[in-house]
């Protein structure tokens, strides 16, 4: 949801989900490198950041195509003053139906809302 709150959805969310293009397996390296950075390791793919900021590394999305596929098509923004790549919320909302989980179902209106606001004015 970070993503999407990023690109205009009023919402909230507990953690900032990353998806790293990096097989599963290899989790160990994405944690080394958040200890190195002062992050406290609380699962296999969650850390907290020095200021609580909560992340959780994802090795793949359902509903979704390859990493390499989607980050082609991702949206670049401004966060905390670094440019980053995002899912467009297009994309957000195929991974939330996809999933199905109750509080994915419970963005959903949110979202579809807020993708009609912007393409009403986009035209």
């Amino acid at each position: 949801m970070t993503a999407a709150i990023l690109q205009g959805v009023p919402a909230t969310t507990l953690d900032t989900d990353i998806w790293l293009e990096l097989p599963e397996r290899r989790y160990v390296k994405a944690l080394d490198i958040a200890k190195k950075l002062g992050a406290e390791i609380l699962a296999r793919t969650v850390v907290a950041l020095a200021d609580d900021t909560l992340v959780n590394f994802l090795y793949r999305i359902d509903g979704l195509k390859s990493f390499a596929d989607e980050y082609d098509h991702a949206v670049a923004l401004d966060w905390d003053g670094r440019q980053i790549r995002v899912l467009p919320l297009q994309r957000i909302i195929a991974s939330k139906k996809h999933i199905k989980r109750p509080k994915d179902i419970a963005h959903l209106p949110l979202l579809n809302q807020t993708l009609k606001l912007k393409k009403k004015v986009s035209e």
